[in-house]
Formats: structure tokens, sequence, C-alpha cells
């Protein structure tokens, strides 16, 4: 590779692959991003925005072969005169017990992450997918899988083990955690901050938080599967295991459709009966809506209290996320039921989503930090190449 890096970040999903284009060189500059999206499903969209959030290229348009997906996204960066990517890093949702940090695509890793597959039934096979369309288009262009378990690996055992026998633990059932590359990117934007005891809030549709000291994750809310932890978008988070076996032989709900009922039915989609994203709710009269959004922040209060006496206090607690940077309200709620740690929250600067929102006389720091996902996939795509 030459002194500039052009790096492809690729992120797909199980009906989605949304990518970043990434030139690293003295400085981090993005020139596209894009998304395919309803893949295997009719009214299916492809779109690219560039620098400034100009609109490159939009097509409606189905798609379902990977490989077609992926020449469409190649064919449109040339079409749009952007270079060509010199490597492609992509986000894997899970790398188990044994990939602990970021690896050069290779046969025997694919093998490996096909052993995964039950560990992440809805996003690995597509992950995996995108990965062998790219190998079989462009044989000659670099591959780094970058795991979102990674960041997790130095959770101690009496937090990653669940309370089952030995031979579960032994087999890899146990505490994973999740969107480690997003918390990775919070923990090198606090700098020296950092060292302290932070909880950083991952609030999407997907949400969670991680106990984070010294730039070590020590906890983290999901556990063996992203579906643990908080209330999410449709996804429940923690549930009694009763609940399940009721489910089973009560109810006989098949695996299918428990899956469905924890991961597309349940969380904020679930309670409200109306829709998973917070704004709508927040616009929404409905006292369904405004319960969804109660319980979020309760259960969110709830964690972070757990997570607070995981690190014996507290020191800074960030906000990052879709809801976690944007939604003021869920900010402003949650903090005011942490007063007892020592969190105080200045009204003007939590409206306007600043960077700092604590007060001065708050003993806490908290921040709102926009994460960047992607771009620490190029970051280390662009290393494990040049060191190879």
């Amino acid at each position: 590779m030459t002194a500039s890096h052009s790096i492809l970040c690729v992120n797909r999903g199980s009906s989605s692959l949304k990518f970043s284009l990434y030139m690293l060189a003295e400085s981090e500059r993005l020139l596209a991003s894009g998304e395919i999206d309803r893949i295997g499903m009719p009214g299916g969209c492809f779109k690219v925005v560039g620098e400034g959030g100009t609109v490159l290229k939009e097509i409606a348009r189905d798609y379902e072969d990977e490989l077609e997906i992926i020449r469409a996204m190649f064919t449109a960066l040339d079409e749009i005169g952007l270079p060509r990517p010199a490597a492609v890093g992509h986000r894997l949702v899970h790398g188990g017990a044994a990939h602990t940090a970021p690896e050069r695509v290779t046969p025997e890793l694919l093998a490996s992450l096909r052993e995964l597959i039950p560990f992440a039934p809805l996003h690995l096979p597509s992950a995996i997918a995108a990965i062998e369309a790219i190998g079989a288009h462009f044989s000659g262009l670099p591959q780094v899988a970058c795991f979102d378990t990674a960041f997790h690996r130095t959770i101690p055992e009496v937090a990653a083990r669940f309370p089952l026998a030995n031979e579960l633990w032994k087999a890899g059932v146990r505490r994973y955690g999740f969107h480690g590359l997003s918390y990775e990117y919070i923990v090198g934007a606090l700098g020296d901050r950092a060292k302290g005891r932070v909880i950083i809030a991952h609030l999407g549709n997907g949400a969670s938080l991680a106990a984070v000291r010294d730039g070590k994750s020590v906890d983290t809310t999901m556990g063996f599967t992203p579906a643990g932890g908080l209330m999410m978008g449709t996804r429940s988070g923690d549930l009694d295991p009763g609940v399940i076996l009721y489910l089973l032989a009560q109810k006989k709900y098949d695996a299918g459709r428990i899956e469905r009922a924890v991961n597309d039915d349940a969380g904020l989609l679930g309670v409200s009966a109306i829709s998973p994203d917070m704004r709508t709710l927040a616009q929404s009269g409905d006292p369904r809506a405004a319960m969804a959004r109660r319980m979020f922040c309760y259960i969110l209060r709830k964690h972070i209290g757990a997570m607070a006496a995981v690190l014996e206090g507290i020191d800074t607690l960030v906000f990052t996320g879709g809801i976690g940077e944007h939604d003021a309200e869920v900010r402003s709620t949650v903090c005011a039921g942490l007063a007892y740690l020592g969190v105080r929250i200045d009204r003007a600067s939590n409206a306007g989503n600043r960077d700092t929102i604590s007060s001065a006389a708050s003993k806490v720091l908290v921040r709102v930090i926009p994460t960047n996902e992607d771009l620490i996939i190029a970051r280390h795509t662009r290393a494990i190449i040049a060191a190879q």
C-alpha cells in the first residue's frame, strides 16, 4: 500500500449493507458512505452520499445475489470517480473466544467464522457471504475482519461467566459483549479521561453499556448475544429465563417464534405497539409510547447503577449512538436519577446536545460524543495490511 491508504469499510447486516470509503494519510478523510437496504426484499434502495451530505448516487432497485450487491457497490464508486480501495475492512459482530483482535481474512479465518454462526445466526452468514463475494470478484484485494466482541476481551472471568454448569462455560457460553468498535472509538476520543472510571452508553436501535477502567472493558450489559442487557428498539434485553420456558411449554412457541419474540417484536416496539424509533414515540400522544420511553430510561438508569458498582464509582459518563447523541430528554431523565453518584447536568448544554453537558457542580464529567465505528475499522485495516 502507498502512503495514502484508501480503505473501504463494510458492515453487512442481515438485510442491508452499509459502507464507507476513507482516505487515510496525514489526515483521515471520509470520501463517501452509502447503503444498500432491504436486501432480499421488495423496495430496495442503493444510496451513496459524499462529503457534506451530497447525494452522489441513488437507485431504487431490488437486490438478491451477494455478488450482484458487491459489484453494484464497486461500480458505483468507480462511476462517481472515487479511488479504488487498497483494502477492505469488515465489521464482524462476533469473534467468539478465539478472535480477540483484527485479523487478515484467510481461508482458515473463514472456516473458523462458519463454526461461530450458531453464536450469531442473524449476522455472520451475510457478513461471510460479503467477504467471499469480494474475494471472488477482486481476488487480490486484501480484506480484514474487525470484531465487535474484541474490545471486551479484557472482561475478567468473574464478569464473563454465567452461573451455569462448567461444561457450558467450556463450550463458549459466556458474556462476549458487543458494540466494541464503538467503545474503542469513544475511549480514543476521551484521551487521558479514559484513564479513570468510565461508563459508556451506546444507545441506538441496539443499546448497551460498558464499564471501562483505564481504557479497558471490565463489564458490559450485552452477553452471549446482542439480545441481552438493556431494552432496545425491537429486542427485549435481559429476561427471566423462566419466560422462555413458559413460552416453550405453555404457549408452544418453537425456536423461530421465540427468536422473533425477543429480537423482532419486543423492546420499544413491543411495549408501544407503534414503533421502535424513540423520535416517533416522543411525538406520539399514545400512553403506550410514553411507557416505552419511560421503561427505556428506567432500565438504562438501573444498569448504569450496576456498572458504577462494578467500577466502585464513576468519573466520566458518555452518551453515544443515535439516541445517546440526540435525545436530550432521555439523557436528562436518566441523569436526574443519578444524583447520588454525583451526576449533575446543565440544562441548556444538554438541550443543545453539546459535547459536555455536566454542570460546574457535577462530580462526574458527562459528555455526548458521536461515535465512528467505520473509522476504527479503517485504522485497523490499514495497520494490519501495512504490517504484512
